[in-house]
């Protein structure tokens, strides 16, 4: 799939557009437009309501985004949530230095190092030959490509501090423009009240997690709720990224779709592996079926201190293989930290076992703007039907911004009017459209092209029998639905089994 090709039919629909856009937008930030808040928050509702309402150990919050910064004093962000960062100085460009791939040429005059931006060393390789090319037109290079050897790689931070100045940088044409790696902390700061001192500091929340910590024992106290059972919560959160890229994958303003579940430490592991597996089955239930999925788990190396298992579930991208969701045992770190930084006994009394203790936690993370772009890339196909090429959306029903659209095959004969009666019986109970201009070949395109699973035609034969012609987008397929029965069939073909 080509991702440029998504891009633009996501900004021609009106799916999603760059922020600000008529002031020349902002890096790292994006608008959801008509059909892109549609299809996100259909996401978000199917995720809530397959991990919440329907669940009898699920609670939600809905915590603020500015917090006590003690809280992210607690989680560590403040002393530890940082990337090392690197500048060029000929270009002005800034990368992540570990994720800045140096490859080395040992060539007769001495070695060549050029550098290439790229979210994983297997992006940075994909990347390698456009790069060398460019130098190449511009002279840069003291051999010709062809004839360099096969070159040995490192990230930018592993090199040896003598070597740096012989660096050629992503964007640059000549070495020793990279700069040194220094921490940068993503947090956006800001102020509470009338002065901005360090007393009055604060910050955007970098995740929600925390949030949920935070409210344990509100939770506990005031919900009726025991062990196990899960705290979910779906919010904004805000990280000053190095290097946005990749469309909505890595923005500076994201949504997070995040549970936090609460269990006895013996019955960790087994909630784990329920819910590795759990998390995994919903991306498939929902269209995410090509063999683009996989689930990875962490190497012993890549876990965090306090985590005895992570996984991710990840997606094939057009730009690469990235994570949709981490599900992460992080043991009782959290709570006990907070206990600590608090003063607040945070700890869980079992009435039935008589036993205090500080649960341990399982978390799912998922990313609401990852998973829209994930279900748009896959969805995204050309085709041909009826003899012609044609672009369409092929969403599981489910998730569609629009589920059905409404055509009167003429503007005459009392079509419109039948149409209308239908399209407002169906707009009481699903996001809908109804369309009477131009061909309805063409009307069954611009539908295609934005999704919309069924198709609704008022015709001839509904002035005889009463019955309209019912389309399905991806086989073309048309067969006769009663109209007083059209608002059934609907929901029958786009709401969900009672699966979860």
């Amino acid at each position: 799939m080509d991702m440029e090709k998504l891009v633009s039919l996501c900004k021609r629909r009106g799916f999603i557009f760059p922020s600000s856009e008529i002031y020349g937008g902002l890096n790292g930030f994006w608008d959801y437009g008509p059909l892109g808040v549609e299809l996100k928050r259909n996401i978000k509702e199917a995720w809530w309501q397959d991990n919440v309402r329907s669940r009898d150990d699920m609670v939600g919050l809905d915590c603020s985004i500015i917090m006590n910064p003690k809280v992210w004093e607690a989680s560590g962000h403040v002393g530890g949530f940082s990337d090392p960062m690197v500048d060029c100085r000929e270009t002005k460009d800034r990368y992540r230095a570990d994720q800045l791939y140096v490859f080395k040429f040992e060539l007769p005059a001495g070695p060549l190092m050029v550098a290439v931006a790229g979210g994983t060393a297997q992006d940075a390789k994909d990347s390698l030959d456009e790069r060398l090319s460019k130098l190449g037109n511009k002279n840069a290079l003291p051999i010709k490509k062809k004839d360099l050897p096969t070159p040995s790689v490192i990230t930018y931070t592993e090199l040896p501090e003598v070597d740096r100045i012989l660096v050629i940088g992503p964007t640059a044409t000549s070495a020793g423009s990279l700069t040194e790696p220094r921490q940068f902390n993503l947090m956006f700061s800001t102020n509470v009240g009338a002065l901005a001192d360090a007393s009055s500091k604060a910050y955007l929340r970098p995740e929600t997690a925390q949030g949920i910590f935070a409210n344990f024992k509100n939770v506990c106290d005031t919900g009726r709720v025991k062990l196990p059972f899960g705290i979910a919560q779906i919010g904004k959160s805000f990280r000053n990224e190095i290097t946005p890229r990749n469309f909505i994958f890595r923005s500076r303003e994201f949504e997070q779709m995040e549970i936090e579940f609460f269990c006895h430490p013996s019955e960790a592991a087994q909630w784990y592996a329920y819910w590795r597996k759990a998390r995994f089955d919903w991306y498939v239930r929902h269209g995410l079926q090509s063999g683009r999925l996989r689930l990875r788990d962490h190497d012993p190396d890549e876990l965090a201190f306090y985590s005895t298992a992570t996984a991710d579930i990840e997606y094939e991208f057009p730009f690469g293989t990235s994570e949709l969701e981490g599900i992460a045992h992080r043991g009782d770190y959290d709570l006990s930290q907070h206990t600590k930084f608090s003063g607040k006994d945070l700890s869980y009394f079992d009435e039935e076992k008589k036993e205090r203790y500080l649960p341990h936690v399982i978390e799912p993370s998922a990313g609401a703007d990852r998973a829209t772009l994930a279900f748009l890339c896959e969805a995204y196909q050309e085709d041909e039907m009826g003899g012609e090429t044609r672009t369409v959306l092929k969403f599981h029903p489910r998730l569609a911004p629009i589920k059905a659209a409404v055509f009167p095959l003429v503007k005459k004969d009392g079509m419109p009017e039948k149409g209308e009666k239908i399209y407002r019986d169906l707009k009481r109970h699903f996001n809908v459209f109804f369309d009477e201009k131009g061909a309805i070949g063409r009307r069954y395109r611009r539908q295609d092209e934005a999704g919309t699973p069924l198709g609704i035609t008022i015709d001839g034969q509904t002035l005889e029998d009463d019955t309209v012609t019912f389309r399905d987008r991806d086989t073309g397929r048309q067969w006769r639905v009663p109209s007083a029965g059209v608002v059934q069939a609907v929901r029958d073909l786009v709401e969900p089994s009672t699966d979860a």
